[in-house]
């Protein structure tokens, strides 16, 4: 008799146990993002470079590497005509300025700076909207031409400035 009420017990506990876990909805992901199963497609404009000094592909770079980690990183479908979370603004900084100086009054490091406006609308879930500027730099050495070296270091810039529009839009902290 003992066995059977045993065995009834760890039934209906194994039952409610089911129930419980399928009825809840448990959401997770290894990379932190966080996006709405509402939000399935998202739109990035081109961002013009409207700084004091203009770099040429720096326009192009930027806004095809924001595409690039939207589509790596999630599951969303590019839409050409706004989509659910849509991406705007423009290139409001590029600069370059010395940061060291040596005891004969020179540079010895310069700083590559540049800015980005950005515009993030969610049309799903508006109050996450914003508006709002990241800026990044690197140095390099002041005995190198920019020229010889800019390339590399707008990459550099480029990678940080995505990754911190992404995390601002898709990564709840």
């Amino acid at each position: 008799m003992r066995k059977n009420a045993l065995y009834i017990r760890l039934t209906a506990v194994f039952f409610t146990l089911l129930v419980v876990l399928t009825g809840c909805k448990v959401s997770y992901s290894f990379s932190g993002v966080n996006i709405s199963p509402e939000v399935l497609t998202y739109s990035v404009q081109y961002f013009p470079n409207r700084a004091p000094l203009v770099q040429a592909q720096l326009s192009q770079v930027f806004t095809d590497a924001l595409m690039d980690k939207i589509q790596g990183n999630t599951s969303l479908d590019l839409s050409n005509d706004g989509g659910d979370v849509h991406f705007t603004g423009e290139i409001t900084g590029y600069e370059t300025r010395p940061t060291a100086i040596t005891g004969a009054e020179t540079a010895a490091r310069n700083r590559l700076t540049i800015t980005v406006r950005v515009k993030y609308t969610n049309v799903v879930e508006p109050e996450l909207d914003y508006d709002s500027s990241f800026s990044r730099y690197e140095n390099y050495d002041a005995s190198q031409n920019l020229v010889d070296v800019e390339d590399a270091l707008i990459e550099l810039i480029v990678e940080n400035l995505v990754e911190d529009i992404f995390n601002k839009a898709f990564i709840s902290w």
